[in-house]
C-alpha cells in the first residue's frame, strides 16, 4: 500500500488531512489497521472535547488488541465519524477513506512537526527491521 501524499503522519500512525476550510480530518494509517487485524469497536472522542497534542482521545480495538489514538495536533473536535461506531470494519476497507474525528486547530504550527510522505514511509521501513 502505498502512502498518501496529500497527507501528514505521526509516528504513531495516525494521518491528518488539512482541510480547505483550514480544520483538519483524522484517521489511523493503513499500516496501523494492518497491525491490528479485524477492527470490532472504535471509540470516539466527544464533540467540544479539547485535546492537547500527543493525548489519548480514541481507542481502535479488534481481534487482536486494543490501541489509542493520540491527537496529532491541538485543537476542539467539532466531528466524528459515527458510522464506525456500528461499522468499524470500515477502516479496514479503507484506512484513508474511513477518518475517525475532525479537528479545529489551536495551533496550525504543530502541522510542521507531521511527518511527510516520505518521513512516514522511512518510519515504517525502519520499524520493518
Amino acid at each position: 500500500m502505498s502512502v498518501p501524499t496529500d497527507l501528514k503522519y505521526t509516528n504513531s500512525h495516525e494521518w491528518v488531512k488539512t482541510e480547505s476550510d483550514g480544520t483538519v480530518t483524522i484517521g489511523v494509517t493503513h499500516h496501523a489497521q494492518e497491525l491490528l487485524g479485524d477492527m470490532v469497536f472504535v471509540e470516539l472522542p466527544q464533540v467540544g472535547r479539547e485535546l492537547k497534542q500527543k493525548e489519548e482521545c480514541a481507542v481502535a480495538e479488534s481481534v487482536k488488541a486494543a490501541a489509542d489514538v493520540y491527537a496529532p495536533i491541538s485543537g476542539e473536535v467539532t466531528a466524528i465519524n459515527s458510522d464506525l461506531e456500528s461499522e468499524p470494519e470500515k477502516i479496514n476497507q479503507d484506512a484513508y477513506g474511513s477518518w475517525l474525528f475532525k479537528l479545529n486547530p489551536s495551533n496550525t504550527t504543530e502541522l510542521d512537526g507531521l511527518l511527510d510522505a516520505a518521513g512516514y514511509q522511512s518510519l515504517l521501513e525502519n520499524e520493518a527491521h
